[in-house]
């Protein structure tokens, strides 16, 4: 069966977007804990636009241009860089409103529809195999580019792959990094250090999962197949808050209901949603199910679910209505802050793997 996936890289100008708006809102967490945020920011050229709504109960004092060139500095888009966030002419259209955010956070605030995923094994952290060699490859060009042999190329990029799934013989077909250089840098070394970069993590992940077979020199590698990639980030391409939404779920393979996850509070249906659902779908797995699916939808103001349809080998736990009421959801996560929840890292929402190990273990206390 053939699989692909594709993931983009910190420096890709809508990664850009929803990693500042993140940023802002964990600002907003640790003078409220309890805040309420929507945020949408876009970018392009030396321009950065903000809006959106920030409520907090205590006066929010927030720097924003410290906090785009705190995450600048993070990704790469420094001095040295075709891109220098320092440069941002920045554009805040932000409320910022001192008062309870509970008007806005103890309620479903929005119609939505969620899809939960968990599948495999947790050498895939649960996820489809090619979604999970998506991002793995594109964790390991981003450490290179901090400290290897790419260091000073980059940030913005893309990583895309086809496979050929065959039960558990997995074979990687076609591997796509499109990557920016540093200016008059040499394209033939470039693209000889991307190809050890990338045939070593290969390396790395056969030696992790025996199911990755074949054989590196089989593989049909491109490395900026447009040519040079010098004038990265926001000059290349506009970016926006939330439009990799299928990049941030399971890859295109599985459904998504359509809400974005960046750029908003833990209490928004469409993020709380999200969480709940792989929770749910994570203990599905840890009971014995091969794979879950869940899907949820919700209208506004009504705190039980219009409709819930779970798929899965076992039967379900709990009562799924009433796990995903939003008052027992929004309990579940109330106290945690977006730094548990950190979606630019490899492991869609949290950490999959401590919360199945977790659940078996209580599995065998009962038993």
């Amino acid at each position: 069966m053939k699989r692909y996936s594709e993931t983009v890289l910190n420096g890709h100008p809508d990664k850009f977007c929803d990693l500042l708006a993140d940023r802002i809102i964990r600002r907003a967490y640790m003078t409220d804990p309890v805040a309420y945020a929507q945020i949408e920011i876009a970018v392009w050229s030396d321009h950065l636009f903000l809006n959106g709504a920030v409520v907090t109960r205590k006066k929010l004092d927030l720097d924003i241009r410290e906090i785009v060139n705190e995450l600048g500095n993070e990704i790469g888009y420094t001095e040295k860089n075709h891109i220098d966030v320092r440069k941002y002419d920045i554009i805040d259209k932000i409320c910022w409103l001192t008062e309870s955010p509970k008007p806005w956070t103890h309620f479903v605030n929005d119609q939505s529809i969620i899809t939960g995923y968990a599948g495999y094994d947790s050498k895939t952290n649960f996820l489809p195999p090619e979604h999970y060699a998506a991002w793995y490859f594109r964790e390991q060009v981003i450490k290179e580019l901090k400290s290897g042999p790419l260091n000073g190329h980059g940030p913005d990029g893309k990583v895309l792959l086809v496979m050929d799934e065959n039960n558990n013989d997995w074979t990687i077909k076609t591997l796509l990094l499109t990557l920016q250089q540093k200016e008059g840098y040499s394209f033939t070394d470039f693209t000889i250090e991307c190809n050890q970069v990338l045939q070593h993590a290969f390396i790395q992940l056969q030696n992790t999962d025996r199911r990755w077979i074949g054989n590196w020199k089989d593989i049909n590698v491109l490395v900026n197949p447009n040519g040079p990639f010098e004038h990265g980030g926001s000059d290349s391409d506009n970016g926006q808050t939330g439009r990799k939404l299928v990049m941030d779920f399971y890859g295109p393979r599985i459904p998504i209901g359509g809400g974005a996850l960046y750029g908003k509070d833990l209490s928004h249906i469409d993020r709380l949603g999200a969480f709940a659902a792989r929770k749910y779908a994570i203990e599905l797995m840890a009971h014995g199910t091969s794979e879950a699916f869940v899907s949820v939808c919700y209208a506004p103001g009504m705190d039980t679910p219009l409709d819930v349809i779970i798929s899965s080998d076992v039967k379900p736990h709990k009562d799924p209505y009433q796990f995903f009421k939003f008052d027992e959801m929004h309990q579940l996560f109330q106290g945690k802050n977006l730094l548990d929840y950190d979606l630019d890292r490899l492991g869609t929402f949290y950490n999959s793997d401590l919360e199945f190990n977790k659940i078996q273990m209580d599995n065998h206390k009962v038993e």
